[in-house]
């Protein structure tokens, strides 16, 4: 709550010393906005109250790094909008760090610090010590017991729990990075949420294939149908399999993007509509999203992992369904299917 009251502070201070815009010129909010919730090659300082010193705004250039597939593939050229780098089509590829992988990697680091401190290595305490060190216990069982066991099943549950753990924490750190002054939400930016989104795929198909084995795996494709329909149901199933990763890929970053667009057009309405008496009002709305997109952050890396989890069980029920038909029974995996429909619903 103190860091929000701060980050607001800062905002406030930047509507009350912010100089008036010379004489026929408008404020681009549109544009504001869109480059601060973009990714980009620096990352930017803003100190409102440096104003008057001409240092309110101080840019942190990033490593530029260009591997050119060919020769002269890099070769920058200009445009109305500055230089441009090409493309990979080009023969340029582009392994430039920007603001984005700065907060993936500061994300990874308070992931793994949480892990070191936080986490109960003395296994002689059964009982972790502290508020934090409990907080961590808390969601770290929450996941095992209600994510992974509930939706995978006891047997193959704990086998997927670490990667689970994993996309769950990764995600709510790059989710709450955004709402610290100088920070961004990795997660707003859709190659982010696409790279986690394989990575969920990827584990998808693996315990599909290690449940059903290679033959029941490709046999699932065909949806049981008499071969002459082959040919309509296997595109079918192959475009099934796709369609999981884009809705978390999409979910993820539209939901994180779109707060914080709302964040700044509330703000931004103060000079749309240029008097600062509407501060009183777009401020403490802008507060107020602010609080919601706390409860956001933890929302959407939850829905992301459960979703992650009931894919995977997905995966592991079609095995259990087919070992179930070899066998000749059928009951062994009702139980979990239905498990599965009833989450569906919900």
């Amino acid at each position: 709550m103190r860091k929000a009251m701060v980050l607001f502070v800062g905002l406030v201070a930047s509507v009350a010393f912010a100089s008036e815009p010379a004489e026929g010129e408008k404020e681009d909010v549109a544009g504001y906005i869109l480059h601060h919730v973009s990714d980009s090659r620096e990352l930017e300082i803003e100190v409102p109250l440096y104003d008057l010193f001409g240092l309110n705004h101080i840019p942190i250039h990033l490593p530029e790094i260009l591997v050119p597939l060919k020769a002269g593939g890099c070769q920058k050229q200009m445009t109305d909008h500055g230089e441009a780098i090409p493309s990979l089509g080009a023969g340029c590829l582009d392994l430039s760090i920007t603001k984005h992988t700065v907060m993936m990697w500061l994300a990874a680091v308070l992931l793994i610090g949480s892990l070191l401190i936080w986490s109960n290595r003395d296994k002689a305490k059964l009982v972790p010590r502290g508020t934090a060190a409990n907080l961590f216990e808390m969601l770290v069982l929450f996941v095992r017991d209600e994510l992974a066991i509930k939706n995978i099943g006891k047997e193959e549950g704990p086998r997927y729990t670490s990667y689970l753990l994993t996309a769950f924490f990764f995600i709510l750190f790059m989710n709450l990075l955004g709402l610290f002054p100088w920070m961004a939400s990795a997660t707003g930016n859709i190659a982010v949420t696409c790279g986690l989104a394989l990575c969920t795929f990827v584990m998808t198909q693996v315990a599909g294939i290690r449940a059903a084995g290679l033959g029941g795996y490709l046999a699932h494709l065909t949806g049981g149908v008499h071969w002459s329909l082959w040919a309509i149901m296997i595109p079918v199933e192959l475009l099934g399999l796709f369609t999981k990763p884009f809705a978390l890929t999409i979910r993820l970053f539209a939901n994180m993007l779109a707060g914080h667009i709302v964040i700044f057009f509330l703000l931004g309405l103060i000079f749309m509509l240029g008097h600062p008496a509407v501060a009183f009002v777009s401020v403490p709305f802008a507060i107020g999203i602010y609080l919601l997109e706390l409860f956001v952050a933890f929302v959407q890396a939850y829905v992301f992992t459960m979703l992650s989890a009931l894919f995977i069980g997905m995966g592991v029920a079609m095995g259990h369904h087919a070992h179930a038909e070899e066998h000749g029974h059928g009951e062994a995996g009702h139980s979990h299917d239905h498990g599965k429909a009833h989450m569906l619903g919900s």
